[in-house]
């Protein structure tokens, strides 16, 4: 945008916010070094405040002149913070140059005010305000985070951004059933997903407590969070309560996440089974909250769990791409043989290990050789078989302390799942 387009009110407008900028930016640090001496201040509101509206006359003046008056200037500040850093690395080798860095854009941000687009500009200055603020709690988590996790956050970069534009986005196979791209994406967003629930519980440890770990198992694994669960009743029967309604909450969670999975690969299908499995997902977190409080409290705090294996191992990315290939595979020739039954017949024998992988499947042939309806039953089923083998894991594990309460939530979930299918969705 040039000045020649901008009237006086437009100028400062955008130089306002330059300076709303740079007193953002001025603030936190401010705040950040309150405890120091007024000589000891690197910069505070006044500075950043003054750099913000530095960048957007420098800005401004570049569209009335030459746009190499703004890139002198930013590296004349350059060479001032230089020089700043230097003298103070002379007095104290254990110097960070967030300050500079943050300097640098607070100028930077004030110059796109003017010349760019503004509310970009503000969102970028938030979001770098917030980074700025969370020092200690960013700094708390990079020392919980392990050396294999950090691997595994490199192996999502792995599969999403380096593997997955590789392949080819064709079918092959019988029926063209088989697409390399939209096989890989899948396992890329079921271990997003997985990840993100996992890295939750690594990061949030002991402090909070089993609903939340039940939570966030749900996304990392609900059935792994389950067996987990299940192992620590066994250890600590006291825990029997807290644990059972971890476990109905990871379970919960997995009807959600059929939605997620659903709006991503076959949003067809949101309609139909939004309410079932909406239902069941209340249903679940409802009672979950009654044996929770019948657990009056204080017993649960524990929640250091073992068996949730990281989902990004490349091993168990793979394990999930197969999978989801011979789920397809099966799907395709059950639908030809068979027909729906087929369908129906390969969900159940799914739902025995997994949900996701016959969701992303019955996601794809619906529009083409299945109906929104039937795909919905299909998924119910599926997830119903695999709410019922997890109601036996908490049985078989941790004794009917928890196996009873389990099931017995789970039987009225699966319950009032398949009454809003047939009432709501059958005809989605």
């Amino acid at each position: 945008m040039t000045a020649a387009i901008m009237d006086d009110l437009e100028i400062l407008q955008r130089l306002g916010l330059a300076l709303a900028i740079g007193l953002l930016f001025g603030l936190e640090r401010g705040w950040h070094q309150r405890k120091l001496s007024e000589g000891d201040r690197i910069a505070g509101v006044r500075t950043f405040a003054i750099a913000g509206l530095l960048g957007g006359v420098g800005g401004w003046l570049a569209s009335l002149t030459q746009p190499i008056f703004l890139a002198v200037a930013f590296l004349g500040l350059s060479g001032l913070l230089g020089v700043s850093y230097w003298m103070r690395l002379k007095q104290d080798d254990d110097v960070g140059l967030t300050t500079e860095i943050a300097f640098l854009l607070v100028f930077s941000l004030g110059a796109a005010s003017v010349l760019g687009n503004m509310p970009a500009a503000a969102a970028v200055a938030v979001i770098a305000a917030l980074l700025l603020s969370m020092k200690k709690r960013l700094h708390l988590w990079v020392a919980r985070i392990e050396r294999l996790e950090l691997e595994a956050v490199l192996k999502l970069a792995l599969i999403s951004v380096v593997i997955l534009p590789l392949l080819p986005d064709q079918g092959y196979g019988p029926g063209a059933t088989l697409n390399p791209y939209q096989v890989w994406w899948a396992v890329v967003v079921v271990a997003g997903l997985s990840f993100f629930g996992y890295a939750a519980i690594r990061l949030g440890g002991a402090s909070l407590g089993i609903l939340v770990t039940g939570l966030f198992g749900g996304l990392a694994s609900s059935t792994s969070t389950t067996l987990a669960l299940s192992r620590l009743v066994r250890a600590q029967g006291a825990l029997a309560r807290p644990a059972a309604a971890g476990v109905v909450i990871a379970g919960s969670v997995t009807f959600l996440r059929i939605l997620v999975l659903v709006a991503i690969f076959q949003p067809a299908l949101i309609a139909p089974l939004s309410i079932p499995m909406g239902v069941m997902a209340a249903s679940g977190l409802v009672s979950a909250g009654l044996i929770w409080l019948q657990a009056r409290g204080g017993e649960g705090r524990q929640s250091e769990l073992h068996g949730i294996a990281n989902p990004l191992e490349l091993t168990t990315a793979l394990l999930f791409g197969i999978l989801l290939v011979v789920v397809l595979l099966a799907v395709h020739h059950l639908k030809i043989w068979i027909g729906t039954s087929g369908v129906f017949a390969a969900a159940a024998l799914s739902g025995i290990t997994d949900v996701d992988a016959l969701t992303i499947s019955v996601s794809k042939l619906v529009g083409e050789d299945l109906t929104a309806a039937n795909g919905a039953t299909a998924i119910f089923i599926a997830a119903s078989v695999n709410t019922a083998v997890k109601a036996g894991i908490a049985v078989a594990v941790g004794g009917r302390a928890i196996g009873v309460r389990v099931g017995v939530v789970y039987a009225v979930v699966i319950a009032a799942g398949a009454l809003s299918l047939w009432f709501f969705g059958w005809k989605g």
